[in-house]
């Protein structure tokens, strides 16, 4: 189903195009929100939350502005990260290991999600250490630019430089 059709249908309020969308994103969307709250019970409850706020907020969608699937990954991370900040856990989370991040391990059927087909996880033992740090705590562990500066007195200037090094080197190292 094209983007086009599926928005349209959503703002028609069509249970089978939520059930589409569902299927189709759930997987990444869950993903992503736990990478940034880990907990599998927290993470289910902002993937439903998600769910419901693409469903009641199609309406606010501009695809103007770009894809439904950044519109919903923008949605899912802030409802996630709305739910680390009300809950007290932002240190818990963001204390765990980037390998912890790079694979979800569905226990209900005992299959593994591949989330690093492109082989990030390597590409960044080729950064140096400040860079690694910097993509590390801003892709896997949900810091925002000035979070991530504040949180470790790092000036912002100096956080936007090693993140554009890093993305140099990653585009060099992870596109042919």
């Amino acid at each position: 189903m094209k983007q086009e059709e599926l928005v349209e249908k959503l703002r028609k309020k069509d249970k089978e195009a939520l059930s589409y969308l569902y299927d189709h994103y759930a997987d990444a969307i869950y993903g992503v929100i736990q990478r940034i709250v880990v907990q599998t019970d927290v993470a289910e409850e902002v993937l439903q939350d998600a769910f419901m706020r693409y469903w009641n907020k199609i309406d606010q969608f501009d695809s103007s502005k770009g894809r439904l699937f950044t519109w919903m990954l923008r949605i899912a991370r802030n409802l996630a990260l709305d739910k680390l900040r009300s809950k007290g856990m932002k240190q818990h989370s963001k204390s765990d290991s980037i390998s912890d991040n790079v694979s979800i391990l569905d226990s209900k059927l005992h299959t593994e999600t591949v989330t690093d087909p492109i082989g990030l996880e390597n590409a960044l033992k080729d950064l140096n250490d400040d860079q690694r740090f910097v993509v590390e705590q801003l892709y896997f562990r949900g810091y925002t630019q000035s979070e991530l500066a504040k949180e470790y007195n790092i000036p912002l200037g100096t956080v936007k430089t090693r993140l554009r090094a890093a993305m140099v080197r990653l585009r060099k190292l992870i596109v042919p």
